[in-house]
Parts: C-alpha cells; structure tokens; sequence
C-alpha cells in the first residue's frame, strides 16, 4: 500500500504528458489494464504525440470472459481472489506488464456506479496498482454515485499515482 494520491489533482491530459515525459525520457514502457475508467487512461496516453515510443498496448478488462480473451486469465490465475481488491489490481497490473513486456503495468478495478459492483463495492470504490520492480497499490473510496465523474477521477488517480511513483525511481543509468 502507498500514499494515496494527491487529493488535488491534475487534468488527465496534463498527468498523461508528464507520465508520457517521463517515460519517454527514461525509455521506459507501460502496459495499462482498466475496468471502471473503461479506456480513458490509454486514450489519455495515446493523445500524446509519439505515444508509440512508451505505450505498449491497454486492455479494458471489464468481465471474467475479458480476462481471459485479454490476459488469458484462468481459474487457477485468479484463485479465490475478487475484483475491486489491491491483490487483484497488483496481479492484474503484473499480467499485462508481462504480456506485453513492459517496463510499468498499471491497473484500476473498480465500481464507477451508479450502483455497486456485483462484488458488494459501493459506487465510487476503485483499487489502483502499479507493477514494476516496485509495486505500489492504493484503494480509495470516495461514495459518488456519478458514474461519468468517477470513471474520470479514476483514470486520473490511477494517473496520479503512476507518476508519484515514477518520481520517486531513480531514473535509469542508461536513460
């Protein structure tokens, strides 16, 4: 678990070009895997002008049968661990760095409402994670039932805390 992100946060876009410097900078990639924020963090990153220099691909993996088409998830993978929790979003965010040989992997599972998820999240409960040599996750709860507002404030907390961990790795020697 890490420090939540910064309660004032940043437009999308301006997150996504900083995240999107900073990689570009270090030569370093990201895999982005989402479910709530439904492809708003990989549009945001893909808007970027020369996007394809960090951006490996994104998945909006918004069901079991997702997961599997996506990640080639199975039974076994999942275990008896449910969305919406930080073991699932670090395992998911780990999935597709890996599937997509990615420096960064970074995931957001969550209920963007109106209503809650069929796991028993109320609406506006969403866990973050970022997997690389380090792994960081964070779960925030903020009770909005505004599906449109929350799908935006996800993809902008789970922007926010990718770049929080960014900044504090030492950029690479050879970067």
């Amino acid at each position: 678990m890490s420090a939540a992100p910064s309660s004032e946060l940043e437009s999308l876009a301006v997150l996504a070009a900083r995240v999107g410097a900073t990689l570009r900078e270090r030569r370093q990639t990201v895999a982005v895997a989402e479910s709530s924020a439904g492809g708003l963090v990989s549009a945001a990153l893909l808007a970027i002008p020369g996007a394809s220099a960090f951006f490996l691909g994104g998945a909006v993996v918004y069901s079991r049968r997702a997961g599997k088409a996506l990640l080639g998830l199975t039974r076994e993978d999942i275990g008896d661990m449910r969305g919406e929790t930080e073991p699932y979003a670090r395992f998911i965010a780990a999935r597709i760095r890996e599937s997509h040989r990615a420096t960064w992997g970074i995931c957001e599972s969550g209920a963007a409402g109106p209503s809650g998820s069929p796991y028993g999240d109320a609406p506006g409960h969403v866990c973050l994670a970022v997997a690389s040599a380090v792994t960081v996750s964070w779960t925030i709860e903020n009770g909005t039932t505004d599906r449109p507002a929350n799908m935006a404030l996800f993809a902008r907390q789970l922007l926010a805390l990718f770049d929080e961990t960014l900044q504090a790795q030492p950029a690479p020697a050879s970067a």
